[in-house]
């Protein structure tokens, strides 16, 4: 109880922290998928952010080739009579119309042959970006790719120069594109962490809402005490496994309650039937000590003998229902010939009464101790000898894989709103059932017990004569019991 006070959200926590984290997992492996998509998106040569390319025309000896004058050159190198070019541009537009309008920068040999040419160049500066949110835009590298198949790099980005104004742009174009991937990286990483703890929190209050019953039923039982079981646990409306769970618990708080006060009245109807023989005989005993000379010590010595065995038998009984509640209501090794059993008690049996036995002309065999079994009937015989007039009946047969045992006499009978009441403990329904019976309350008790402990029944029924009582145990058979074609057809007991 201490564990659960002092750590009331435990499961609470683990569940929580279990579905965040199985969520989790596929959330950040599809951030961490886009981000790698984007990355590679914004490195693709196509999307660089940076392109340069140079279209000219011109005319230059026949030892020269074709040749592109790039931004920065003074003059054209020798050999080059003519060139205009364009930079980022489709076309070059010159004011040349014929190859007599050349105007060459050296004097060229007579005989040297003139080529008129046209050319075009081009490259691209691709950003080698990083998937780490807090990198320096300025610290990445570049790859140049110039027309058609030349690759340079990694280089680091373009140096600021007041000469080439154009770099600082490409500096920053390359470091821009760094700068919006470490946005949406950031993006992705904090909308997959909100993703994830608002799953968190919801799982977080889900299970607060579906774990307050269980923490209401806790509350409850950790204030129920041996003193109080009335108390019962609240149930949850619904069908869920809670709601079982409760009604579980509160029909096991119902069965202990009733156990608790059972033992409970037990203990004191106990107490008051030891007190009687022992208070009896202390006052005999007392009696016959303050006058020695006058008391009739024979008659005291029986009555004290009386007593004692009377409280020998209380005590014995006790003895032997306490056994019986502690023993399981398991399968017995021996096996037990009911027939036998009846022939043998009735024959050693000494009895005022006319006793009458009904057997099967086979044998009845059930699992369980001899012992037991023949309690059982000894306790339905001692109770009809106590309220027989002139016969008692015994009744054995077998049907429907069940030994049915009924003992009948012919006395006053029992109220059918008493019959299940005679199987409490100490009850006595009438001034017939005295102590000076030498009954104890306890006798068709342990003879229940015993029935149930070899999964069998006993309860009282109707008479089928005019008066008396009829009291029978049901036992199942076993292996050798074969009712269907040997009892089924008997017609019942009539009495």
């Amino acid at each position: 109880m201490n564990r659960l006070t002092t750590q009331p959200h435990g499961m609470r926590r683990r569940v929580t922290v279990l579905a965040t984290g199985v969520v989790a997992v596929p959330v950040l492996a599809i951030a961490v998928l886009a981000a790698i998509f984007l990355r590679a998106q914004a490195m693709r040569p196509d999307a660089a952010p940076h392109q340069d390319a140079s279209i000219c025309a011109g005319t230059s000896s026949t030892d020269l080739g074709p040749h592109i004058i790039l931004p920065g050159e003074e003059a054209p190198p020798t050999g080059v009579f003519h060139r205009y070019c364009a930079r980022n541009a489709d076309s070059v537009e010159t004011p040349l119309s014929h190859l007599g309008d050349l105007v060459p920068h050296e004097s060229p040999d007579p005989n040297e042959t003139v080529l008129a040419f046209a050319s075009y160049s081009s490259s691209i500066s691709v950003p080698q970006l990083s998937l780490w949110p807090f990198t320096d835009p300025y610290s990445i590298k570049r790859i140049e790719i110039v027309a058609p198949a030349q690759t340079f790099g990694p280089l680091p980005l373009p140096e600021v120069d007041a000469q080439w104004p154009e770099r600082a742009a490409q500096r920053e174009q390359l470091a821009q594109v760094q700068r919006t991937l470490n946005h949406r990286v950031l993006a992705l990483a904090g909308g997959a962490l909100l993703l994830i703890g608002l799953f968190g929190y919801v799982v977080w209050l889900a299970m607060g809402r579906v774990l307050r019953p269980v923490e209401a039923i806790r509350r409850e039982m950790a204030d129920i005490t041996e003193q109080d079981l009335s108390r019962r646990v609240p149930v949850p409306r619904g069908r869920s496994e809670i709601t079982a769970l409760a009604t579980t618990v509160n029909t096991t708080l119902d069965r202990l309650e009733t156990a608790v006060e059972d033992n409970r009245r037990f203990v004191a109807d106990a107490s008051h039937e030891l007190r009687s023989p022992i208070t009896a005989l202390r006052a005999e005993l007392e009696i016959a000590t303050a006058h020695p000379g006058q008391a009739d010590w024979p008659a005291v010595v029986d009555a004290a003998l009386a007593d004692t065995d009377r409280l020998q038998h209380l005590a014995t009984d006790l003895l032997l229902l306490a056994r019986l509640d502690h023993t399981p209501t398991t399968g017995h090794n021996s096996t037990v010939d009911l027939t036998t059993l009846v022939a043998e008690h009735t024959a050693h049996r000494r009895t005022r009464h006319t006793l009458v036995t009904d057997l099967p002309d086979h044998p009845a065999p059930v699992h369980g101790r001899r012992a037991l079994l023949e309690r059982l009937l000894g306790n339905l015989l001692d109770n009809a000898e106590r309220h027989a007039t002139t016969t008692i009946t015994i009744h054995l047969t077998t049907a429907d894989q069940q030994a049915i045992l009924e003992v009948l006499d012919d006395g006053p009978g029992i109220p059918p709103d008493d019959r299940e009441r005679v199987f409490d403990r100490f009850t006595r329904l009438d001034d017939a059932r005295t102590r000076d019976t030498g009954g104890t309350g306890l006798g068709l008790p342990i003879a229940r017990r015993i029935a149930t402990t070899h999964h069998g029944t006993l309860h009282a029924t109707d008479h089928p004569g005019t008066a008396g009582a009829r009291l029978v145990a049901t036992l199942p058979l076993g292996p050798g019991g074969d009712p269907r074609d040997r009892d089924a057809g008997r017609p019942a007991f009539d009495g």
